[in-house]
């Protein structure tokens, strides 16, 4: 291109069209063991692969060395239950680069939320329930309380939560809060990395009357008593609290914990001061080594 364009070409990931392989042609890199076989995950894909056929492609790239032989870069499920199906053949892209250590962190699973819009957006194209039940490999009962899911769910926490590993269930505790309240739980979860339904039940005992959905039902949470209850409000607002100090000063102890390191660490260059505190403070020095060794900064 000529003038301020851009220059050269960016590189194509895969082949431009998609080819149609044996399986038998296909190298795995890692074994699809029994357990993974009678695992949830496994069935599931199995059902819907039954039911519609493969979605997603298996992704492959050419063998460097023998001839009419891919490895397997992602798919193993996949490939898996159509060989168990009887299937020979199955369409594929093919990478142009060997990405195999580190293509399935690339990969976003389909989390909680992003798996009840699925299930809307084939609903909304008249897709009948029995048919994505099945290939969901789930009951049409449970297919439509996924459905339900997020019924009472404030769009501001569910957006929040959209991409994380939350199972659709805890969202039934998060409807019994008010908004704010639900707003300010998803933050907690993601600020703690902790998702599971447990740590739900506890934030739901933490949480005030007044900030609870008036459904006219009493707060009891199974393994907790009312005065522990009563504690836990206390202790979760003071957490709060101090969580959100936290947030404000973050920047500036941050800052003054880069600047610190890196004088400790320009210090301990210095031989004759490193001799010093080794003889009249050795504590001292080694607990200095620690820090720099460890480095949070990661400066």
């Amino acid at each position: 291109m000529d003038g301020g364009g851009l220059k050269g070409s960016v590189a194509r990931a895969f082949e431009p069209v998609g080819i149609r392989l044996r399986l038998d042609q296909l190298q795995l890199l890692r074994p699809v063991t029994a357990k993974i076989q009678r695992s949830t995950k496994f069935a599931q894909i199995a059902a819907s692969i039954a039911e519609v056929g493969v979605i997603e492609p298996p992704v492959v790239v050419r063998h460097p060395r023998t001839l009419d032989t891919y490895l397997l870069l992602d798919g193993h499920l996949r490939i898996e239950a159509l060989r168990l199906a009887g299937a020979e053949d199955v369409l594929c892209l093919v990478a142009t680069d060997d990405e195999a250590f580190t293509y399935n962190k690339r990969i976003s699973r389909l989390a909680a939320v992003q798996e009840h819009r699925m299930i809307l957006r084939a609903i909304e194209k008249k897709v009948p329930e029995e048919r994505l039940a099945r290939a969901l490999n789930i009951d049409v009962v449970t297919l439509r309380q996924k459905r339900r899911a997020l019924d009472g769910v404030c769009p501001e926490a569910v957006e929040m939560l959209k991409d994380k590993p939350v199972a659709l269930s805890v969202f039934s505790l998060l409807r019994r809060m008010l908004p704010l309240r639900q707003i300010e739980v998803a933050e907690m979860m993601i600020g703690f990395n902790r998702y599971s339904r447990g740590y739900l039940l506890t934030l739901l005992a933490a949480t005030p009357k007044d900030r609870l959905v008036p459904d006219g039902r009493p707060k009891r949470v199974r393994g907790f008593t009312p005065d522990q209850m009563e504690l836990m409000e206390r202790e979760s607002a003071h957490l709060e609290r101090e969580v959100k100090m936290v947030e404000q000063s973050y920047g500036t102890d941050n800052l003054h914990l880069v600047v610190a390191i890196g004088y400790l660490k320009k210090l301990l260059t210095a031989p004759k001061v490193v001799k010093y505190i080794g003889a009249s403070h050795p504590e001292l020095l080694e607990g200095l080594q620690r820090i720099i060794e460890a480095d949070p900064t990661g400066a």
